[in-house]
């Protein structure tokens, strides 16, 4: 009986054993060709794997049952199906969809909930990390510019560039990291984006007023830059290495990347450094006070269980950059370099040397950046809705070293914290309708600590909003639209300021203080914001779709505007606040349409945005029309308030024939006009007061690239690119009192091959690109370059006035995934 007993639980055994012994394999194609690295999930089962570089998958050990499978990659559509698995051995292909020739892809960004791009009436674009990688960027915001119509980007240097998006930036585009709003002194110049962009697995971009999810601050549009996430085989530990050389300014940068997944959890870090001397062009050669040194880590976890997702993230940024201030030799050209601080006469400084325009060290007058941050990104989903939530910490540290003679004294010096909260509530729908009521804002405080410059002066400021929003289809017809109401607190104390007895430099001192100056009077107080947004889109057809929008955004004047009185050492200006401005608001119209077709997709947007209390910066002149010169070097800016119109559109036709599949010609046009309706400027100045200041010309891109749809020896899919870049002249700018001037058109031919590289296993080991910017080193300066106006001289012996854009350039990238 014994035996007997043993013999029957070994059948049991091998019975259970054989029914969970299915081998489930397949191939993912696109297009008919094999597609690498999208995921194949099994939910229910908690299993996942990725296909191989031929597209096959492979999971084994599988029960027996019906089983929901989910197909997913980024640049193609999901697919969901239930699979009925009753045999030892199942086979299952599929076909993915590629989101370049739908409408379905899903996007995040300024909208309340993930929603798909054909839905949404808000004009979107969206950047993924391939496209960037086979630009030249020297930071992020290049690569946005690059590869988005509309964006542009006021630039201060090689590493510091500021989003435009239709004419408007600083504070009113807002930018985020992962959903969570980037806080780091954005108010100045030379003020960057701190992000690390060897980061960013894809970037997302609104075009238009976006106050009703984020309030203040997103009155021209909203940058979402996206982080890479774990996407690896469970228990499986993946990364990939990044290395990049430009030879113009001998920029390096290195980056290092890791992942590992467990049944429930993601998790992620990477570690980044660059560093470059001055950027070369042939007019003033190699330009003094460019170079920079900038590394970043990050890290994360996610915790994704069934009806709750929560990801922690900490990132550290920390930048050294050179100031650049233009100062020459009258005769030579040559630049040369401040070395006093008092008695220091710009006619009488020593000329650079050029072993220091070529070394990575950083000089004494530089920029000293870091930026801190630590959030929480939560969902929790119920039966039929979903609670969001997001918290999170930044601190922001500013120093900007301008003392030659005292190189460790910062002349600015100021530490910005930041605590922000999201939270949303996405109800249950009713009756077709899809509705998210949420609150969110900030609670910032910035303090100045031993510096020698105060621009601004330590001030608190608190934000909340609330809004709802909603959504409904009905045939053909998507509608969206909602309300949001804000209050924003700005206040500060009395600020007096002294000198320092010692050094004779300034510093901060209090009322008390024999000779003490109140720099910055005590203020408080509130300002209100209404915004919404109401549109619709309407489907022509699954690959055509019309869609219409109409925003209002709300934006409370930012901290230089009221509160400056002071220099800006970095940007080499004395800014002048006014205390009495009110909030902006705009009424933007978007009408466009898009058509993803067989073989082409066409993208059209025209805009008009009528702003109420446009606040802009123009330069200080006295009674007879001299500059004002507050501190000698520095030029005096004081900024202004008025109505303003700025109207426009964006125009692409992208071909990629059919029966051509290796072929594809992607071209662009964007255009915006910018009007100062300020009819008393009008009325005394005429046509110099007729447009904004930062409007850029109109801006055409054309690219031809060729792609292998087969591999070739060694090479996977290679391609070779050429591409055209028009900037037209500008002859629509804000000319009074020479705040701006007239900017000539230039044309830049650049070209670029890559290739991925497979080993002998069939895995691929590699990508590399080779990319050549400004091929015929053409000589230009963009008219959002501030370095255009860094002159000392009324005339110069070569007829040039200004810093002029970087030369040529080329640049080699190797991306090695393990």
């Amino acid at each position: 009986m014994k035996y007997y007993y043993l013999m029957l639980l070994a059948s049991v055994c091998t019975v259970t054993v054989k029914a969970q012994d299915i081998h489930l394999s397949g191939t993912v194609t696109s297009m008919g060709l094999p597609v690498e690295n999208i995921n194949i999930q099994l939910p229910a089962l908690k299993k996942l794997v990725k296909s191989d570089s031929k597209g096959h998958y492979y999971f084994k050990n599988l029960p027996k049952g019906e089983w929901l499978i989910v197909f997913s990659g980024i640049g193609y559509q999901n697919r969901k199906l239930k699979l009925n698995l009753n045999q030892d051995t199942a086979v299952f292909d599929l076909e993915m969809i590629n989101l370049s020739s739908e409408l379905d892809e899903v996007v995040v960004t300024g909208v309340n909930r993930a929603t798909q791009l054909r839905k949404n009436p808000v004009p979107i674009a969206v950047l993924n990390k391939s496209a960037m990688n086979q630009n030249m960027n020297t930071n992020l915001i290049d690569a946005i510019v690059k590869g988005i119509p509309g964006v542009s980007a006021v630039t201060t240097g090689p590493n510091v560039s500021k989003p435009f998006i239709r004419g408007l930036g600083y504070n009113r585009v807002l930018t985020l990291y992962d959903g969570l709003r980037q806080e780091g002194q954005q108010w100045g110049d030379e003020h960057g984006i701190e992000v690390d962009e060897y980061g960013i697995a894809r970037v997302e971009v609104i075009k238009g007023p976006a106050s009703l999810t984020y309030g203040s601050d997103a009155l021209a549009g909203v940058i979402n830059m996206i982080p890479d996430v774990a996407k690896t085989e469970i228990a499986m530990l993946k990364g990939d290495f990044t290395s990049n050389y430009q030879t113009n300014n001998g920029m390096y940068g290195a980056s290092l990347g890791l992942s590992y997944t467990t049944d429930h959890w993601k998790f992620s870090a990477r570690a980044t450094s660059k560093a470059a001397h001055s950027y070369y062009n042939k007019i003033d050669r190699y330009v003094y006070g460019t170079a920079f040194k900038e590394q970043n880590l990050s890290a994360s976890a996610v915790l994704d269980q069934s009806g709750f997702y929560s990801k922690t993230a900490i990132t550290f940024y920390n930048n050294l950059m050179e100031i650049p201030d233009g100062s020459r030799d009258s005769i030579t050209r040559r630049f040369t370099m401040q070395t006093l601080d008092e008695g220091d006469d710009i006619k009488s400084r020593p000329v650079v040397g050029e072993q220091s325009l070529r070394k990575y060290s950083i000089n004494p007058l530089h920029q000293h950046i870091q930026h801190f941050r630590l959030y929480n990104s939560s969902r929790l989903k119920f039966r039929n809705s979903e609670l969001q939530w997001l918290i999170g910490r930044q601190q922001s540290v500013r120093r900007e070293f301008n003392h030659p003679t005292a190189p460790d004294q910062a002349g600015l010096y100021v530490v910005l914290n930041t605590i922000n909260y999201d939270i949303k509530y996405n109800l249950p729908d009713f009756s077709g309708f899809e509705s998210t009521i949420g609150i969110n804002g900030m609670y910032q405080t910035n303090r100045s600590k031993s510096a020698t410059d105060f621009p601004i002066p330590d001030y608190n400021l608190f934000d909340i909003g609330a809004f709802y929003f909603i959504k409904k289809t009905i045939d053909k017809i998507d509608i969206s639209g909602g309300v949001r109401i804000d209050r924003r607190n700005t206040y500060w104390n009395n600020f007096y300021v002294g000198n320092n007895p010692e050094t004779g430099f300034g510093m901060q001192v209090t009322a008390q203080t024999p000779n003490s100056n109140l720099q910055f009077p005590s203020f408080d107080k509130n300002y209100y914001g209404l915004s919404g947004s109401l549109g619709l889109t309407y489907n022509l057809s699954k690959k055509v779709v019309i869609k219409a929008n109409i925003a209002r955004g709300y934006r409370a004047p930012n901290i230089t505007e009221i509160g400056s009185n002071g220099l800006d050492p970095g940007a080499h200006i004395v800014y002048l606040g006014n205390r009495n401005f009110k909030p902006e608001f705009n009424l933007q119209q978007d009408l466009g349409t898009i058509a993803y077709l067989k073989d082409l997709d066409i993208s059209l947007e025209v805009f008009n945005n009528h702003i109420q209390n446009y606040i802009y910066q123009s330069r200080l002149t006295d009674e007879n029309g001299n500059p004002v010169v507050i501190v000698p070097g520095n030029l005096t800016y004081q900024y202004q308030q008025s109505k303003a119109r700025l109207y426009g559109t964006e125009f692409s036709v992208n071909l990629h024939p059919s029966s051509l599949k290796w072929l594809s010609l992607n071209n662009s046009i964007a255009y915006v006009t910018g009007i100062n309706q300020n009819s008393e400027l009008l009325r005394l100045h005429g046509r110099d007061a007729r447009y904004l200041p930062f409007i850029p010309p109109l801006q055409i891109r054309s690219e031809l690239k060729l792609t292998a749809q087969k591999q070739s020896g060694l090479l996977d899919k290679p391609f070779i690119k050429m591409d055209v870049a028009i900037t037209s002249a500008q002859h629509k700018f804000y000319a009074l009192d020479n705040t701006e001037t007239f900017t000539s058109g230039y044309t830049l031919f650049n070209a670029g091959i890559g290739s991925a590289i497979m080993g002998k296993s069939g895995k691929r080991i590699a990508e590399i690109f080779f990319q050549a910017e400004n091929i015929f080193n053409i000589a230009y300066q963009s008219h959002l370059n501030r370095l255009k106006y860094f002159e000392y001289y009324q005339s110069s012996p070569n007829g040039r006035s200004g810093i002029y854009n970087m030369g040529r350039n080329f640049s080699f990238k190797l991306v090695l995934p393990f």
